[in-house]
């Protein structure tokens, strides 16, 4: 991967190398992001999508795949199948980035970029489209609830690798909260396993005058989560140690009523089935000790949930992609150890037992960083925390900077990934 810019300056130069798309695209993304749509709830975003590629020349389309799925088909002559996914769905998050074209409805934003993605997909395809002889297909997913971890498991449950070409190799990005165009990835594994834990502590509820005649949940569940982040510790010799984070605790409705239960939601990530194993069992054991000790009536209900796969990159696929890219002038970082995010991109190639690649790609104005982020960047390999990340309210790329190389990104690799077969 030699392409990494010794510099953040250069990267503000990156549209005299790759150019811009239509201002149309610039719309397609500004609708999206003010008309968000939760996991599996992706309708109007959906209808758009399949309206945008049935007015593009040569595409076959197919809805409601998997839910709210969509996908397209253009075939040329014989030759690779290159699967082309961008994840559709929005957060339950209340945005506060203050743009003219803010999310439109309460409560729900594309805080992690999704609507980029969307757009991105679908000005590749137009591009692809333009294409006068195409030597092979490519197959563009459009693929709903990514943040539940259950739209690529309901698109392969409803016929996906039957239904349409079967993929030669399998390509996806995501933005992210670096400079727009800078490209991360690495082979071997990329990003982490993820499951969501639910934990159910039973109390004794009672008035908050007599909580001797109660058992507080509320305390247990404190004190539990505190607990908790000394497990990570114990496997931080590890190359990729886990993480765990305790995002939400709910207990309660008011300030002199002791409740019956409470509920802690965490989110755990690992980097191999054993770690994971033994941190799902420590959680078990803890809360199971916590429950006992507060004298709780009964032993903590614990539900894991929305489980995403640890995500992998092919190896020899990834350097040649990767050198691809690099080639069509877009700048390449390579990451030195996995990432602590999670995808459920990877399910794709696993079911259809292909080679994957996949990069995050920036999406910040680059003038937002300073020399010492810049060394930060491209040296340790580490975001300022001072920036809103991904899930952020506050979290929005700048579509202006961020299209033109994400939708080079498509089309550079597509194009590269056809030609190997006439290579072969």
């Amino acid at each position: 991967m030699s392409s990494t810019p010794e510099t953040l300056v250069e990267l503000e130069d990156m549209s005299m190398v790759i150019g811009s798309v239509d201002d149309h695209w610039q719309q397609v993304y500004r609708r999206l992001h003010a008309h968000p749509e939760l996991s599996g709830a992706e309708f109007e975003t959906a209808r758009l999508v399949a309206s945008e590629l049935r007015s593009m020349a040569g595409w076959e389309v197919t809805e409601g795949v998997g839910g709210t799925g969509v996908v397209g088909v253009l075939r040329g002559g014989p030759g690779r199948v290159i699967w082309l996914r961008a994840d559709m769905d929005a957060l339950p998050v209340q945005e506060d980035t203050g743009l003219d074209y803010t999310s439109t409805t309460p409560g729900v934003m594309h805080a992690c970029g999704h609507d980029i993605h969307v757009t991105a997909l679908l000005a590749a395809c137009a591009e692809l489209a333009t294409e006068d002889t195409l030597s092979g297909t490519i197959v563009a997913i459009f693929q709903p609830a990514e943040e539940t971890g259950a739209g690529a498991k309901g698109m392969l449950e409803d016929g996906l690798l039957e239904r349409f070409p079967r993929p030669d190799i399998c390509l996806g990005q995501h933005v992210g909260p670096l400079p727009a165009g800078l490209i991360v990835t690495r082979g071997g594994p990329l990003m982490a396993a993820s499951d969501s834990i639910r934990v159910l502590i039973s109390g004794r509820g009672g008035h908050a005058s007599t909580p001797h005649l109660a058992v507080d949940p509320l305390s247990m569940a404190a004190s539990l989560v505190l607990r908790l982040q000394s497990l990570t510790a114990r496997q931080a010799a590890l190359p990729a140690s886990p993480v765990l984070t305790a995002g939400a605790l709910h207990a309660g409705t008011r300030a002199n009523i002791i409740a019956e239960s409470a509920e802690i939601l965490l989110s755990l990530r690992t980097f191999t089935p054993s770690s994971r194993r033994r941190m799902i069992e420590d959680i078990q054991r803890i809360s199971a000790a916590e429950s006992k000790a507060a004298g709780a009536p009964s032993d903590p209900l614990i539900e894991v949930f929305d489980s995403f796969p640890l995500t992998v990159n092919t190896p020899a696929d990834t350097e040649r992609v990767i050198a691809e890219l690099a080639a069509g002038g877009l700048p390449v970082f390579p990451l030195p150890n996995p990432i602590t995010g999670s995808e459920d991109f990877g399910m794709l190639a696993t079911a259809a037992t292909c080679p994957s690649v996949f990069w995050h790609i920036g999406g910040i104005d680059p003038s937002r960083y300073t020399p010492e982020d810049q060394q930060q960047i491209l040296e340790a390999g580490s975001l300022p925390s001072r920036l809103p990340t991904n899930h952020s309210p506050h979290f929005a790329p700048d579509p202006r900077l961020a299209l033109p190389p994400m939708v080079a990104a498509l089309v550079t690799a597509a194009r590269s990934e056809l030609a190997v077969a006439a290579a072969c």
